[in-house]
């Protein structure tokens, strides 16, 4: 099969999955709703299964899918950056400084949008730290990006437990959560309408520089050679990635593994072109969380787990299953 029949066959089946995901995630909770309620109410129709589908299930379906989506756009970014299979959207810190914010949102009595404005503020003020001191005196390395990153990271670990060690026993709960991944807060449709559009710019925006990091993926030295502005493209990725991931980290919390497996899954689909790449990915991790989102708060309902532990539990044994193929 030509290689770009066989790339439109993958898109097409991964949005196929996405819908298929959708509708089991608009159909299946404590109360199961019958298909044809849930496409009444998405058609306008009024009936008894609106209220749970626009006020519960469809603006966390649609968050979870753009949070998906973007970790894993941020992780197949991360992996080109620093040249690395290990790299994941938090390696550089940024989900630490979510972490920071939102925890101090919590103690401080916030909620809601105090506390995602906390965490945004807090994922961007570790981006800006970790590219400031990784930059230096313009030696900029993918070593050196990676070992700020890692330090920021470790930093950030500690503040964490110095507020989880003084919060009060009715914020531990909601703090736990929120670092384990949770969506159960995601209850209004313009933040998950919000999100969905940042995915969607990103990929619009990473996609004409896809040759380009194909380049890069080889190494810098050849990149170069073969007329890539290296260190603009650098920039670029890492403002791309880390904004994306603080988007999602700030909707959703930190959801571990997703930015991790699905760039790996969708390479052994696909191969490493990031021009598929970087979209197939961005519809898997969105399928993904989705899917996992959905099975978190059915598998022991009335009550929800983290959605985070369940990418977790998915998470470790395909990346073992990927490192041993390797």
């Amino acid at each position: 099969m030509p290689s770009h029949r066989r790339a439109l066959l993958v898109l097409a089946l991964l949005l196929l999955l996405g819908a298929v995901s959708l509708a089991i995630a608009l159909t299946a909770g404590s109360i199961a709703l019958p298909w044809g309620d849930v496409a009444d109410a998405l058609l306008g129709r009024d009936n008894a299964a609106a209220a749970v589908v626009f006020g519960l299930r469809l603006p966390r379906a649609l968050a979870a899918f753009a949070c998906g989506g973007l970790l894993a756009l941020a992780g197949a970014l991360m992996q080109v950056l620093l040249r690395n299979p290990l790299a994941d959207p938090y390696v550089l810190g940024v989900s630490g400084g979510a972490g920071v914010g939102a925890l101090a949102a919590i103690l401080l009595g916030l909620a809601g949008a105090g506390i995602a404005g906390l965490a945004f503020g807090g994922a961007l003020a570790a981006m800006l730290l970790v590219f400031g001191l990784a930059h230096g005196d313009g030696s900029w390395t993918q070593t050196r990006l990676l070992l700020t990153g890692v330090v920021v990271a470790a930093g950030c670990g500690a503040v964490i437990a110095l507020m989880l060690s003084v919060a009060a026993d009715h914020q531990l709960r909601g703090m736990l959560f929120w670092l384990m991944g949770d969506l159960s807060q995601a209850v209004d449709i313009a933040p998950a309408l919000a999100a969905l559009a940042v995915l969607a710019l990103a990929v619009i925006i990473a996609l004409p520089f896809a040759r380009e990091l194909n380049l890069l993926a080889r190494g810098p030295e050849q990149a170069q050679a073969l007329g890539v502005a290296v260190a603009p493209l650098r920039r670029l990725v890492y403002a791309l990635a880390s904004l994306t991931t603080a988007v999602a980290v700030t909707t959703a919390g930190s959801v571990g593994f997703v930015g991790l497996i699905v760039p790996h899954l969708v390479r052994l689909a696909v191969g490493n072109d990031q021009r598929l790449l970087l979209p197939a990915a961005a519809l898997a991790g969105g399928s993904l969380l989705l899917l996992a989102d959905t099975l978190a708060r059915t598998i022991v309902a009335p009550q929800q787990l983290p959605v985070g532990v369940l990418t977790a539990l998915i998470g470790v044994p395909v990346f073992l299953f990927l490192l041993g193929r390797r």
